[in-house]
């Protein structure tokens, strides 16, 4: 510890001396004693960024890996495609649709049940009477109208819910009153009794027209007849959807192709690709010295030499499904500075070739997606026994007591601060009054003594 000096000048000057200075130069050596812990709780948090860091990107890569692990994920999507969509549109293929190609013949489409009144001039006319409604094979529906306008009627209807929608279709000549049947096909069948329905101002009874007849679609697929009730299309080739739009000719079927989404799957690898990239980014960026020469955070830390190792050991995994036993048989490779790198040509060809046994690759148990998701478990910041986790726990305990230290450190400070101050500011004040005191004194000596000091 260095000794401090105090300048106050000759004793009998009343200069006194600079308090503030003093004390600041005599805790000088306790603040010091910070210096050590400061720059070692600077690194340490200097750590914990870099950990984080860390801990950002192998989440991100689990992200990336997991949609191709996951059996609901890119490998179950499917595309499908239409030789004539004039005939048969696709509208989705679910993870249940197999690949495969589907010919389709329209041979019918589905209808839906339709009739319409008898034309009423005045459309404020009053009807009275009832009408009976019969939906397919169901029991029939009885409306009692008294009173009702044309437009009343259809609020009725649509308010008894008697499976129709109805409607009032006004053109220059007069209003009829059109109902639809909200059931397609041959099911939907409307059939009307309105025998006791009139018009109250003319008298004339009002009747009903079928507009069109509800009609099941028919189609064979895959040299197999059926039917469906609309002409969306579920379930006949599994886990595919369509559309028939018009009758096709059995010389010209439709042809129905269903694929896998390779497109999908190759763009899950490419992040998988490059979310493993910007760790070992994050490995190479803690080797060495930084810009000014001081060492990278984490230079030498044993977290990071596990984090190299297990990636590395995981990507060299003998976990081989059917004819693929690495990621580089279907196009996934290692350069020298520890990057992948896809080869998109090779991957869309080992998909087509190969799709079930790269699948297996990811998702077969005991397979290199499986063993690598634990790999990148192990290393988490979200697992509780992680490496990048149990790293920031071991340096928030070094960080709690080194800021216990410091704030102890900071307090005994303060303490000697206000001691030293109150203590030197009496010493200075009784140099300051030197002058005075040996004034009186010398007064003193001159009326005793009657020597005058002064000469």
């Amino acid at each position: 510890m260095g000794t401090v000096g105090i300048n106050f000048g000759p004793i009998n000057s009343g200069q006194g001396f600079d308090v503030a200075s003093t004390v600041t130069q005599i805790l000088a050596a306790e603040q010091a004693v910070e210096g050590p812990w400061k720059t070692q709780l600077s690194n340490l948090q200097a750590q914990d960024s870099a950990l984080s860091k860390f801990g950002t990107d192998l989440s991100s890569l689990s992200t990336a890996l997991q949609s191709l692990t996951d059996f609901s994920g890119v490998f179950v999507s499917k595309q499908g495609s239409s030789s004539d969509t004039s005939v048969v549109a696709l509208t989705s293929a679910s993870n249940l649709a197999v690949a495969g190609s589907h010919t389709v013949v329209v041979n019918k489409l589905a209808q839906t049940s339709s009739q319409y009144s008898d034309k009423i001039t005045n459309a404020s006319d009053t009807l009275s009477g009832s009408l009976s409604i019969t939906i397919g094979s169901g029991q029939p529906q009885v409306l009692n109208v008294s009173g009702s306008t044309l437009s009343q009627l259809a609020a009725s209807i649509n308010g008894a819910s008697m499976g129709v929608s109805a409607s009032v279709v006004t053109d220059t000549t007069g209003s009829r009153l059109s109902l639809v049947s909200r059931t397609s096909g041959l099911a939907g069948e409307i059939t009307m009794n309105t025998s006791s329905l009139n018009d109250d101002v003319t008298g004339n009874p009002i009747g009903f027209q079928v507009g069109m007849h509800g009609q099941d679609a028919s189609l064979t697929v895959d040299g197999l007849d059926t039917t469906s009730a609309s002409n969306t299309v579920t379930g006949v080739i599994p886990g595919v959807t369509f559309q028939i739009l018009s009758v096709s000719s059995s010389t010209n079927p439709v042809q129905v192709q269903i694929t896998n989404d390779n497109s999908s799957i190759e763009q899950a690898m490419a992040s998988f690709v490059s979310a493993y990239n910007a760790v070992a980014d994050d490995i190479k960026s803690q080797e060495g010295k930084d810009s000014n020469g001081n060492p990278e955070p984490l230079y030498g830390d044993p977290t990071v030499t596990l984090i190299q190792n297990q990636l590395t050991q995981g990507l060299l995994s003998d976990a081989a499904s059917g004819t693929i036993k690495s990621l580089s048989q279907f196009g996934i490779s290692v350069d020298k500075l520890g990057h992948l790198n896809i080869d998109g040509g090779t991957l869309d060809s080992s998909l087509n070739s190969n799709f079930a046994d790269i699948q297996g690759f990811f998702q077969n148990a005991n397979s290199f997606g499986q063993s690598f998701t634990s790999t990148l478990n192990g290393l988490s910041s979200t697992s509780t026994t992680g490496a990048i986790t149990l790293a920031l726990k071991q340096n928030s305990a070094q960080e709690d007591a080194l800021n216990e230290n410091i704030s102890d450190q900071e307090a005994r400070i303060a303490d000697d601060k206000s001691r030293l101050t109150t203590q030197l500011n009496l010493a200075n004040q009784i140099l300051q009054s030197l002058p005075d005191q040996l004034n009186s004194i010398n007064q003193l000596y001159s009326a005793i003594t009657g020597y005058n000091t002064g000469q």
